[in-house]
């Protein structure tokens, strides 16, 4: 069976667009700045389809883990990077030869890139022959390869591009330069006088001289005095250069199919890689987690928001980690708290994580058992949008009726701060509408509120509070906890709104 994919294991695998949008929750997870960060300075590959796109069954998940994990050994990253770079040389070689006017410097150039090709399949040949490789990816790309380089197609383009460059490399000639013309002629060993001329001119050295030697300026593009002489030089060794010209015709193909879609495929690996090292670096854990597909008995521990940890790495300050589980019957965390305490960032964690896990990739945490759902869902925050005509309530209405005609019982729907634009009467009443339905659904949700009542509404519920140092309730610990809401989260978010917190009164009365 021939080769299909480092990303699915399958011989057909799915042709992703160039450019696929992301998904409608991005920007509310921070996964936007996640994925571009992850892609930046890879733009060659375009691996923003793969991260848009996750897969569709959970054995392709299993397939990735296992890809992954055998890229964690430094040797097999290595040599896998290795063969990137060479590859990267190869394309380079072409877009030089893209730019170029004269066809036998092309030709050139070509034959160049031929040979960064040839080396950089034949060494990784080699590489993962010797690698300790585990999973069924890589260990079917490698018998492709070995398959490929024994083949008549590689031999073929490889002996002869060795042939053309060592013969090209032979090559001498002779230049006679006049007052408005260049002649060239084949080579007929004559005698260099460089050395003779050097050697008379040696005695007349007194002391330290003025050194006039200077180097001409290499363009790499031919100037059309150079191109010339080097039809001279052809036209003096027919055979070669017809060969280098049937050669570059019959050649331009050279790229095996599988092989360059596994040197693109193969990077979504390495730049998640790649990103998650300075965390681990800073000692953030990551695992693999264990996903189903029917069980929403989730949980998860030491996990954190990996979007604000890689900023708060950047800065040498600490990432604060949390667990979370649900078991039975319980299905929506009802999070509340003080405002800046973590309650938002809590969810976008719930939603990183969930998402993280369905590309495939080692998610934030020291272990995590998820739910591999059919889609996320996220209702955040928004400024009024003047061009729809609708007031803040009304819009959040429209959004969350959106939200709710678009789930199913394995969605994952993330709440954060609904109806704040209303009466406390009237966003309880309406949010219990809400998770009323979504308890009906038996989805997975966290309800970021500070509507406290709302973490009581059944067994479906359970309510998790961002807490606070207890000898300074204004310090923040961002640590979110499984615990009973105390009912001061809508009193607080009142008493801030109106500067009456202990703080604010004590700045307004200080003499």
């Amino acid at each position: 069976m021939p080769f299909g994919s480092i990303l699915y294991e399958t011989d057909s695998p799915p042709q992703l667009s160039d450019r696929v949008p992301a998904p409608d929750f991005f920007m509310d997870l921070n996964l936007d700045q996640v994925v571009a960060a992850i892609i930046a300075r890879r733009d060659e590959y375009n691996l923003q389809p793969f991260f848009h796109t996750p897969p569709p069954d959970l054995e392709t998940v299993h397939y990735r883990h296992e890809v992954m994990q055998d890229l964690e050994q430094d040797a097999v990253l290595g040599f896998v990077k290795a063969f990137s770079a060479k590859m990267r040389s190869m394309r380079e070689q072409i877009a030089r030869l893209n730019k170029l006017h004269y066809k036998l410097q092309k030709e050139a150039v070509f034959l160049d890139a031929i040979a960064f090709y040839c080396d950089a399949v034949s060494q990784l040949a080699r590489d993962l022959e010797a690698g300790d490789l585990k999973s069924r990816g890589l260990g079917a790309f490698r018998r492709h390869v070995e398959d490929y380089v024994q083949s008549r197609a590689f031999l073929t383009l490889e002996s002869a591009m060795k042939e053309i460059k060592r013969d090209l490399a032979a090559i001498e000639y002779a230049l006679f330069l006049g007052n408005s013309s260049v002649t060239v002629r084949k080579f007929e060993s004559e005698r260099d006088y460089g050395a003779a001329v050097g050697a008379t001119f040696e005695r007349f050295k007194q002391g330290n001289v003025k050194d006039y030697d200077f180097k001409l300026v290499d363009f790499f593009e031919m100037n059309h005095v150079e191109a010339r002489i080097l039809d001279f030089v052809a036209a003096l060794h027919p055979d070669i250069f017809g060969r280098l010209d049937r050669y570059f015709s019959e050649n331009q193909a050279y790229l095996e199919p599988a092989i360059g879609r596994w040197d693109r495929e193969i990077q979504f690996y390495v730049a998640y890689l790649d990103y998650i090292r300075p965390l681990r670096g800073a000692g953030l854990r990551f695992c693999y987690p264990a996903l189903s597909a029917t069980s929403k008995a989730v949980r998860a521990r030491r996990t954190f928001d990996i979007a604000l940890a890689n900023k708060l790495v950047g800065e040498k300050s600490p990432v604060v980690a949390n667990d979370f589980e649900l078991s039975g019957r319980e299905r929506i965390f009802v999070v509340s708290g003080p405002n800046q305490g973590g309650k938002t960032t809590f969810a976008r964690t719930f939603g990183q994580l969930h998402y993280l896990a369905r590309l495939g990739c080692p998610v934030p945490g020291a272990e995590a058992n998820l739910f591999f759902f059919d889609e996320l869902l996220t209702h955040f925050e928004k400024e009024e949008d003047i061009h729809n005509h609708r007031g803040k309530l009304e819009d959040d209405l429209v959004r969350i009726h959106e939200t709710l005609g678009r789930a199913t019982p394995n969605s994952i729907v993330i709440l954060n701060e609904i109806f704040t634009s209303t009466t406390l009467r009237d966003a309880l009443f309406l949010a219990r509408r809400v998770l009323d339905r979504l308890i009906e659904l038996d989805l997975l949700c966290v309800c970021v509120t500070f509507m406290d009542e709302l973490s009581s509404l059944g067994p479906q519920t359970v309510s998790l509070v961002s807490t606070v140092v207890p000898d300074n309730p204004a310090e923040r610990t961002y640590r979110v906890v499984r615990r009973p809401a105390d009912g001061r989260s809508y009193a607080l978010s009142i008493a801030e709104k109106y500067r009456v917190t202990y703080e604010s009164l004590k700045e307004r009365l200080a003499p």
